[in-house]
């Protein structure tokens, strides 16, 4: 009840980013639906079944993480004021609250998500498109309700944990033991062998089809699995890897005899290295796998597939949106994190007499950088994922 009730009076664009999250939910919980009823449709077909259970891991993965930002950048999980702590509402208290309302959010998506998926089937008359799937759904057989039901619950599940163990509180170390000055990420090294691994998988996978392009939709159990777990490390090695790339942004730069503008520039990138330079990466993931997918659709594979090659189904585009739509979404709710984190020092800087115009031209130094660095990460990254797919 607490959890409505804060929502109740939250700012709009907190409303908004947990309806995005709802949304999101909503379109992992269709995946996984569709999934049960190809399964049910195919019962003979158990390896294409899991198959595309496997292919609900990326945008499963791209939707809890989008929760978890939502969650941290929420109002309500911020250090709590004396008079919060007095009526019970500590450290402790916030992060299972705001655990309590990601999942909330995540269930409203699942159980339209539900809805709709009855609806396709025929189950639910009375609407627009009432059965319109209904030979693709399976809905001659009657629906397992307790493993739809499982199914549905995996998104809330896993975002409400995500988000507890994000927001759990953490010890406070002694302030001596903090180095003075914004850190250098150590984990670049650890995510540039992540994407080596990731792509040395991809490689191993896709050995023994010469030529063959990646198909997709409604055709995604065609792919190797090991392909997707091999896209998984690079994701995985590039996440790592951002906020190391987004610090050599800020170190690029202050190099060469910088101003006063550069100076500012390059140390708000490396203080927010950790910050954003996580959905940094996975934005330059999706975008390379985007890249990459773009390419094996338009080789085909074949001269003769080339002239025809195999269209993007509903499923997959909708898989690809929530994909894109999380990791974009993510970096924004960061990055805005970020600039609340930067008021005091705008403030003081604006007390000082700076000019906005130098603010926004930092502003656009930082994104120039950013963009040099991690752009030819991206097409590199993208050729050599298709490369193994297309030769």
């Amino acid at each position: 009840m607490l959890a409505l009730r804060l929502a109740r009076g939250t700012h709009p664009l907190v409303l908004l980013r947990r309806l995005l999250v709802a949304a999101a939910s909503g379109g992992v919980g269709f995946l996984l639906l569709c999934t049960l009823g190809y399964a049910m449709g195919h019962p003979e077909q158990s390896a294409a079944s899991v198959r595309r259970l496997l292919w609900c891991l990326p945008p499963l993965a791209a939707t809890v993480y989008f929760a978890v930002a939502v969650a941290r950048a929420d109002p309500s999980t911020k250090p709590p004021r004396a008079g919060l702590s007095a009526v019970g509402l500590g450290p402790v208290r916030l992060a299972a609250l705001a655990a309590v309302s990601t999942a909330l959010s995540c269930t409203l998506g699942s159980a339209l998500a539900l809805l709709f998926f009855l609806h396709l089937r025929g189950d639910l008359s009375g609407l627009p498109f009432d059965g319109a799937q209904a030979e693709l759904l399976a809905a001659g057989q009657p629906l397992p309700l307790a493993a739809a039901l499982t199914l549905l619950s995996v998104v809330p599940v896993a975002a409400a944990a995500a988000s507890a163990l994000a927001l759990r509180p953490r010890t406070p170390k002694h302030p001596d033991d903090q180095p003075s000055g914004p850190l250098a990420p150590t984990s670049l090294p650890w995510g540039v062998a992540l994407v080596a691994v990731g792509l040395a998988v991809e490689t191993y996978a896709s050995r023994g089809t010469p030529g063959a392009a990646l198909s997709l939709p409604g055709r995604l159990d065609a792919v190797p699995a090991g392909v997707l777990a091999g896209w998984a490390l690079t994701a995985l090695g590039l996440a790592l890897a951002g906020p190391g790339l987004t610090y050599l942004s800020g170190r690029m730069l202050q190099a060469v005899r910088p101003g006063a503008v550069r100076l500012l520039a390059g140390r708000v990138l490396m203080a927010e290295a950790r910050r954003i330079g996580r959905p940094l990466g996975v934005v330059c993931a999706v975008a390379s796998a985007a890249i990459a997918a773009a390419t094996l659709h338009g080789a085909g594979g074949s001269p003769a597939s080339a002239l025809t090659p195999p269209p993007f189904g509903p499923l997959t585009g909708l898989g690809a949106a929530l994909v894109m739509g999380c990791a974009v979404a993510t970096l924004l709710t960061a990055a805005l994190e970020a600039k609340q984190s930067r008021t005091a020092t705008t403030e003081a800087l604006a007390g000082l007499g700076t000019p906005a115009q130098t603010l926004r031209t930092a502003a656009a130094l930082r994104a120039a950088a950013v963009l040099t660095v991690f752009t030819p990460v991206t097409i590199a990254l993208a050729a050599l994922a298709a490369f193994p797919l297309t030769t």
